[in-house]
């Protein structure tokens, strides 16, 4: 019934025209606990509250299904805007985005113009900015250009997805750049041609890939609500003299809260993923697959 579940709701999260009707009428039905607001005076807000807890903090611009360079034009200014507003209140957050949202489905033209525009507003500011991977159809596409990129700045990074078989061989093959990796276990419903379908698979190529990244001497963001792999990845940084300032923990906003608190507490860099603008609804309803808790929390705030 779980798979059931999950395989449902992203289903659901590639629907053109729920997104477009998400879009209409607003952050309804529960998704105001994982999407910080429609506003960039919204995400301000809860990057402030959040930084007075001791929390970082990367704000992601929401964005899917972009189909003309117009679109595209416009997440742009939107992500740009974003990184002025960081730049210009002082907030410790860096910069994540979807590069299907900046173009990457029109052209190579668009798409790198578009990012080097992000990333020179972002170098101006001295902000991170985080390639997120998308699904598989894309991933060989995002890799090249994110190679492309560290030639020419520093200030970007991408993310790997434990539950590709190829993964391993990826962290290795971008281990000369240096890179700043976020490790994820995906969230995507992929083949098992590409893909391993069993969590308990997915889980030790997940250890692999936070031990060889860490091994390797690069920075790592593990991000991960299963406290199994954190405490995981405390025991490989404790047996091998790895320093806290080569990781952190990364976890989603409004997901184990206290947990968040706990880890920063404890001495360790921790940063919240906080997604806000008005094109929601895929974000929201791969939330709702990953676990059946997050449903029954939006059912319950739709019958109240």
């Amino acid at each position: 019934m779980e798979q059931l579940m999950k395989d449902f709701f992203l289903f659901l999260s590639k629907n053109k025209a729920l997104t477009k009707a998400a879009k209409k009428y607003g952050l309804r039905f529960g998704a105001s606990r994982f999407v910080a607001g429609e506003l960039t005076e919204d995400a301000v807000r809860v990057i402030k509250e959040l930084n007075k807890k001791g929390l970082l903090v990367t704000i992601d611009y929401l964005g899917e299904f972009v189909e003309t360079e117009q679109e595209a034009n416009e997440k742009t200014e939107h992500s740009i805007a974003t990184l002025e507003a960081i730049g210009r209140e002082k907030l410790q957050s860096q910069l994540s985005l979807k590069m299907t949202s900046m173009g990457l489905d029109i052209s190579d033209e668009v798409i790198l113009r578009n990012m080097r525009r992000i990333l020179d507003t972002a170098k101006k500011y001295d902000i991170f900015v985080t390639i997120d991977m998308e699904d598989y159809s894309r991933y060989q596409k995002t890799l090249d250009i994110f190679k492309m990129l560290k030639a020419e700045y520093d200030n970007v990074g991408t993310v790997l997805q434990a539950y590709l078989y190829r993964v391993a061989d990826d962290v290795e093959d971008l281990n000369s750049l240096s890179p700043n990796l976020r490790l994820v276990k995906g969230a995507y419903k992929e083949s098992p041609e590409v893909a391993f379908p069993e969590k308990k698979d997915v889980d030790e190529n997940y250890k692999k890939i936070i031990k060889m990244h860490l091994l390797n001497g690069n920075y790592t963001a593990i991000a991960s609500h299963d406290e199994a792999i954190i405490e995981y990845t405390k025991q490989i940084a404790k047996e091998h003299n790895i320093p806290n300032s080569q990781f952190e923990f990364q976890m989603l906003y409004g997901i184990k809260n206290d947990l968040h608190l706990k880890l920063a507490k404890e001495g360790y860099t921790f940063r919240v993923y906080v997604p806000y603008g008005n094109d929601w609804y895929g974000y929201f309803m791969r939330r709702l697959a990953e676990r059946p808790a997050n449903v029954a929390f939006v059912l319950k705030g739709m019958f109240k």
